[in-house]
């Protein structure tokens, strides 16, 4: 992410307009953000003690909880301390390199949330489909390996963002129509030609929402066919609980994804209170419930069947 200093055509400075239409309501609004903020802080951060200091916790699949656990944590407090500025105190105003670092860390751990998600569903799918081999094929190396090209993944594809929007010219309105720099929503205030940021930004909605999707729904169609040839009814009950929570966190995770995507890319060409809320509920939502998912999942890995 290389960002000029003396761009004479990029803003010093952005103003987020919060939610449209709704700003008189702005304090009602922020308590039900505030509250899934806090849950989000403070169930993640419980999470990672838990896993950080009980030895019986000290195992692979908590390695990706872990894992998941961080990316919330940092999704959280790169946007809610914002909003609740703008919410409570007004504070609209927000530099432009600030805005650009906001969007870094928002795509760059968004991607990286998706890609643990894939892992999460790798470690489901050989748990259920071939345990007797789970300890062979899923070693500490290997998984540290999947975390790192996780990071990796997330960080490759997003880290252009920021230097793309910044190399355009900002001559009209520096309002952005969110209550967070989103890549596209900075995007659209440029008044040069944004072909390429559309193009990449779409590449890499696609590769990430479709591809890990699909690859998701690989892996769970292959651990269906595995676990309806179980012999017993409490063998199946018992593969089934080790997947509750991974599915609810996909579908809160990806569900407003797709929703905010559509919008965003079919919706109409003002933002509406409708599509500011579901953006921010795409980024608040699923790590305030995360934590509570995945404390009811506590099933060895490796002891399924």
């Amino acid at each position: 992410m290389i960002l000029s200093n003396n761009s004479h055509h990029f803003p010093h400075t952005f103003f987020l307009a919060g939610i449209p239409g709704l700003t008189a309501a702005h304090i009602w609004i922020s308590l039900p953000f505030c509250f899934m903020f806090f849950l989000a802080v403070t169930g993640n951060c419980v999470l990672l003690f838990l896993i950080q200091t009980e030895r019986s916790l000290h195992q692979l699949m908590f390695f990706f909880l872990a894992m998941i656990s961080f990316v919330d944590l940092v999704l959280s407090l790169s946007t809610l301390p914002k909003m609740l500025a703008i919410f409570w105190f007004g504070v609209t105003a927000i530099s432009s390199h600030s805005c650009l670092f906001q969007m870094f860390f928002i795509h760059a751990f968004s991607a990286m949330k998706s890609g643990v998600l894939v892992a999460m569903a790798v470690d489901r799918f050989v748990a259920i489909c071939n345990p007797l081999h789970y300890a062979t094929i899923l070693t500490p190396v290997v998984v540290a390996k999947i975390g790192g090209l996780v990071m990796l993944r997330g960080v490759g594809l997003t880290i252009s963002f920021p230097s793309l929007a910044h190399r355009l010219p900002y001559y009209g309105s520096h309002t952005i129509a969110y209550t967070y720099c989103e890549h596209m929503a900075v995007v659209k205030l440029a008044c040069g030609a944004t072909t390429v940021d559309n193009l990449y930004a779409f590449a890499v909605a696609i590769f990430l929402g479709v591809g890990d999707v699909a690859f998701i729904a690989y892996s769970y169609g292959q651990i269906v066919r595995t676990v309806i040839h179980f012999p017993s009814p409490e063998a199946r009950a018992k593969a089934g609980s080790t997947c509750t929570a991974h599915v609810c966190v996909i579908l809160f995770f990806y569900g407003p994804g797709f929703l905010s995507v559509v919008m965003q890319r079919f919706g109409p060409p003002t933002a509406s209170a409708a599509k500011v809320i579901l953006a921010n509920l795409y980024l608040l939502f699923p790590p305030a419930l995360d934590s509570t998912l995945w404390s009811q999942d506590q099933t060895d890995p490796g002891a399924t069947v």
